[in-house]
């Protein structure tokens, strides 16, 4: 009997998700465990498998539809089988009505483009305006037309430059704020006053060919993945609406070294033994001194501070499609070795694509920690996870010249912290005290 694929729900609050890539083709044998498609939330990536063998009777979106959670996107049986029954009824609906739908949508398209045309600009002029193929998901299309935005002009970020949800929605809230250029003319003239201003200040040459910018020296142009435009949004997003400023101190580092020595011999001696490294012992301390000062966590509501009795820790993991920050719930309620085991497995899950997208939102953590100490990394800026009020940046441990007792001078092992805060919630002194707070909780570090 033929049997209907799904799209998963990965979380609660993703309600649509990208189908990226088919890995099998309509009419091709399809093995239980097979890789079927790949496809993304706005967060992460994953990979569906097939169920059950069979036949790949019917594909019912094609690779860069946005598809809503629990859609049957295709269907499994044997040779011979119908699949009508396996369509959707929405789009069953949707079949019985297209034409009167697809008249309507180029009716309104006309519309808006007469409204922008010249009075001398004919009607054949704008049908072929309007009969240029626009890549564009059949959600973000009802969004743009419940929202009435017309989606002329928006500019893609789903697979091949398809216009996908996010898209429109952008939009929308742009326009909102007399913000975004809705003349697909305009657009491309800016942006060739801008490609000109980058030529001018790089002292290239470039040449600008239907949409692509060519070099006259080697390159190569690589089209960046979902995930990166989106933390490129968000990254952008941050540091436009807040106020960003980041203290820098160092914090005598003997205690963590003599712990993790400790933990090393351990693990060498039983390897069933969790692994507790340097980030774990200080994410630990980290967690007690944010009990202390609750200011810090918290997230920033415009009017109002959101301050929370526990501590969910974000953490940032560094993946092959990109930079994710799960969060951790509860970070105070486990002991060193608990919370180890627990950093280590949502950061495998971020990796493995199967961290579950509500611990992704930003709003999930209270704080957020960056260690970048692993590449040498001596200062630096890290940028806020919003709303929240605070994100601490983790620093390679160097030797500094100090007092190591009776007046005599050593150099002593020091871990670089950066601490970047929202100067809109946080004035200079608390955070500089929460920040001394977090120096002393490694200096003292017991376990």
């Amino acid at each position: 009997m033929a049997v209907n694929v799904i799209m998963p729900r990965q979380g609660q609050s993703v309600e649509t998700c990208i189908i990226t890539q088919w890995h099998k083709s309509k009419g091709e044998k399809v093995e239980k465990g097979d890789l079927l498609f790949s496809y993304e939330t706005d967060k992460a990536a994953f990979d569906e498998e097939a169920k059950q063998e069979g036949i790949l009777l019917e594909i019912f979106y094609d690779e860069g539809d946005e598809v809503p959670v629990l859609e049957n996107v295709a269907v499994i049986g044997q040779e011979g089988e119908t699949v009508e029954s396996s369509k959707n009824t929405e789009d069953a609906d949707e079949q019985t009505t297209s034409g009167e739908k697809e008249n309507a949508s180029e009716d309104a398209q006309k519309q808006n483009i007469l409204s922008e045309a010249s009075p001398s600009a004919s009607t054949a002029d704008v049908s072929d305006k309007v009969d240029q193929k626009i890549k564009i998901s059949p959600l973000a299309r009802k969004i743009a037309g419940k929202l009435g935005i017309s989606y002329n002009g928006i500019k893609g970020t789903g697979p091949k430059g398809r216009i996908i949800k996010w898209d429109v929605e952008r939009a929308a809230e742009a326009a909102e704020k007399e913000e975004y250029r809705t003349s697909a003319q305009s657009q491309a003239s800016w942006e060739e006053k801008q490609v000109k201003q980058d030529v001018a200040s790089l002292g290239q040459t470039i040449k600008h060919t239907t949409g692509k910018y060519e070099s006259t020296g080697d390159h190569r142009i690589e089209k960046i993945s979902n995930l990166r435009k989106i933390i490129a949004s968000k990254m952008h997003e941050s540091l436009q609406n807040s106020a960003q400023l980041t203290h820098h101190l160092s914090a005598d580092a003997r205690q963590l070294l003599k712990i993790r020595k400790k933990y090393k011999q351990q693990v060498a001696e039983n390897p069933s033994m969790i692994n507790v490294t340097i980030n774990d012992l200080v994410c630990y301390a980290l967690v007690r001194a944010l009990k202390k000062h609750p200011v810090m966590n918290a997230h920033f509501m415009g009017d109002s501070l959101k301050m929370f009795d526990s501590v969910n820790l974000g953490l940032a993991v560094d993946t092959e499609r990109g930079l994710m920050v799960p969060a951790l719930r509860n970070a105070d309620e486990y002991n060193i070795e608990g919370l180890a085991r627990r950093l280590k497995t949502i950061a495998a899950d971020c990796r493995q694509g199967n961290i579950d997208p509500d611990l992704l939102l930003s709003e999930a953590a209270g704080f957020t920690v960056s260690n970048l100490g692993g590449y040498s990394i001596e200062m630096f800026t890290p940028v806020l996870n919003l709303p929240q009020t605070g994100i601490l940046g983790v620093n390679t441990i160097t030797y500094k010249p100090a007092d190591t007792g009776d007046g005599t001078i050593g150099f002593i092992p020091h871990i670089g912290l950066s601490l970047t805060y929202d100067h809109r919630a946080v004035d200079g002194a608390p955070a500089s005290a929460f920040l001394r707070e977090v120096k002393i909780s490694i200096e003292t570090l017991e376990i």
